[in-house]
């Protein structure tokens, strides 16, 4: 078992319904019901309170949220009002990747340029491999995120720029993530990756097992040169949570009785401990306060969990092409995930179909829609705009600035894929 009680890695279930009111990192959080608050707030548009202006969003009078545009620089002290961000896309226009991305563009195009040769030229048939997984047009939002945080913390402290150390985490984190992406196509027995052949397909398992391997092992070279115990200890256990998360999904294929909580717990261990590490080891890099190391490993793993949560409900939405792999494909392998849990609280004829490991014809496809007609895609979303609210608030320690903004887009846009 991981550390846990070093991240409070809270899992449990928490209601959409509220306000939350003079938060920060330091303060305590006053909640009250959105339908009470919704009297005690006349329904305007806009406020003028002296040099800062006060936007209140409405939606269907179920929820209420208030977005300042004052600086965090207060927030830091424990002082004014947290703002909360209007996650509904109907408010807001659409957000692109290469607007995400814009204001650390430079960062990635460097990044791009030195990822395959940090993999070394020791052996063609592992660059030839690494060439094709680096060369699939991965979306680099971990790496991204890297930069994003590094430069957001650096202007807490006043760091003109990125260090090197930075940008060598930014590598070593996109490294890591392509080697666990390896070697999850072998376990899944996945033929396409990003639209293109995996490795194991076009090498077979044997080159692919050992191209993840070696990728791991490599990174782990890069990140001891970084000569950061924190660092290395926070990088070191990603890989051992990829093993037990492995672990975790293989044990409990087609188990009906799977908990929400150990879904999270397996979708952390797999997704979103490398987000969280990659975000604390960026603004452990840029030497700031450790309360504010800990929020952002709080908002990247929160924003890890939501993505998660995200790729799951996409699983059953979107088409094969769309995806790059069959619809339902997860729980045709017996992998249950958010919304399969949330139907089978009730509909028992899911529970039925799964545990007959879809032995009949078309089954496979009932079990489908009896996620669909059975609320399970919709209260999946909602967990997901959930741990995107708490992603939101992580981020209040940091000053306003095109980088928190970006990373706020980035929580934002992850919500637009199911919008």
């Amino acid at each position: 078992m991981i550390s846990m009680t070093c991240h409070n890695l809270d899992f449990g279930r928490r209601l959409l319904d509220f306000v939350a009111v003079g938060s920060s990192s330091n303060t305590s959080i006053e909640r009250h019901s959105a339908k009470n608050y919704g009297k005690t707030i006349p329904n305007v548009s806009s406020k003028i309170y002296g040099a800062r202006k006060m936007f209140y969003c409405r939606q269907n009078i179920t929820r209420t949220r208030v977005f300042s545009t004052k600086t965090s620089e207060a927030l830091l002290d424990g002082v004014g009002t947290a703002p909360v961000l209007d996650l509904n896309k109907k408010h807001r226009s659409p957000i692109s990747l290469a607007n995400l991305f814009e204001a650390v563009a430079d960062d990635l195009q460097t990044l791009n340029q030195n990822l395959q040769s940090i993999v070394g030229a020791e052996n063609p048939v592992l660059m030839s491999a690494a060439e094709q997984i680096f060369g699939a047009g991965g979306k680099r939002m971990r790496p991204a995120l890297v930069f994003l945080v590094s430069r957001a913390t650096a202007e807490l402290v006043g760091l003109k720029d990125l260090t090197t150390k930075h940008r060598r985490l930014a590598e070593i984190i996109e490294m890591i993530h392509t080697a666990s992406l390896i070697h999850d196509d072998v376990l899944d027995e996945s033929d396409m990756r990003r639209g293109k052949e995996t490795i194991h397909q076009l090498y077979g398992t044997r080159v692919a097992v050992l191209a993840g391997d070696f990728m791991f092992a490599q990174s782990s070279w890069h990140l001891a040169n970084l000569e950061n115990l924190e660092v290395i200890k926070l990088i070191s256990q990603v890989i051992k949570d990829f093993a037990s998360g492995e672990i975790k999904q293989a044990s409990s294929l087609f188990d009906c009785d799977l908990e929400l909580e150990e879904y999270l717990l397996k979708s952390y261990y797999k997704t979103a401990s490398l987000i969280a590490a990659s975000t604390k080891g960026a603004a452990i890099f840029s030497g700031v306060d450790r309360s504010v190391t800990e929020q952002m490993y709080e908002f990247g793993k929160n924003l890890g969990l939501s993505f998660q949560v995200v790729d799951d409900i996409l699983d059953f939405t979107q088409s094969a092409e769309q995806l790059g792999k069959p619809a339902g494909s997860d729980l045709a392998k017996g992998n249950l995930t958010a919304p399969v849990i949330f139907a089978l609280e009730k509909e028992l004829k899911l529970r039925e179909i799964i545990e007959s490991e879809f032995c009949e014809t078309g089954s496979l496809d009932e079990a489908i829609e009896f996620v669909k007609i059975c609320g399970g895609i919709e209260r999946a979303q909602e967990l997901a705009k959930e741990k995107a609210d708490l992603a939101i608030k992580n981020l209040q320690c940091l000053p306003q600035s095109t980088y928190r903004l970006a990373l706020e887009n980035m929580v934002m846009f992850n919500l637009d894929r199911i919008d």
